[in-house]
């Protein structure tokens, strides 16, 4: 085999190793594999509107260099679509789970910054550090909240699916 013909070899296998597959049910099986960025679509949504007997049950317990951390606002609990998730990759570096400043997420930008998914959001207060939804459907939804030491804040934000059942969450 030639020198040219192993360089072409190796190219195709290096790139075929980039491409990777995605599980259905790498996003709770509701929209099977997701592309990088997917414009806002409100029909994604509709599943969340509408209650179920799903709770979350949720608590802050975030330390970082000895410091423990306090919520500092709502709680947010955003629907997992494929708009969702595209976004809060590119804010929060995951759809699993993140910690990150504030200021981070702020300077990110995002596709599609105008589109408002708000009446899709539901919204708890944090007391003590524990916060709870109550009436959800089944789905996978992002739970993200603000905390602080005393100096700037970091926003919390963690994947979780609800099934029927009460969910129990640690931030």
């Amino acid at each position: 085999m030639s020198a040219r013909s192993l360089i072409s070899v190796v190219a195709v296998a290096a790139a075929l190793a980039g491409c990777g597959t995605v599980s259905p049910d790498m996003y709770g099986g509701r929209y099977g594999a997701r592309p990088a960025a997917t414009a806002f679509e409100p029909r994604d949504f509709a599943w969340s509107a509408t209650d179920g007997r799903a709770s979350i049950d949720g608590r802050v317990d975030y330390r970082r260099n000895g410091q423990v951390f306090n919520c500092t606002g709502s709680v947010g609990l955003t629907p997992d679509t494929p708009y969702t998730a595209a976004r809060f990759r590119t804010l929060y570096g995951s759809t699993d789970r993140a910690a990150v400043p504030e200021a981070v997420v702020r300077a990110r930008t995002v596709p599609d910054p105008n589109a408002d998914y708000r009446a899709f959001v539901r919204q708890t207060q944090c007391s003590d550090n524990r916060f709870r939804f109550d009436n959800l459907p089944d789905g996978s939804w992002f739970i993200i909240t603000p905390v602080s030491a005393g100096g700037d804040r970091i926003v919390l934000m963690q994947r979780v699916s609800t099934r029927g059942g009460r969910v129990s969450v640690t931030l």
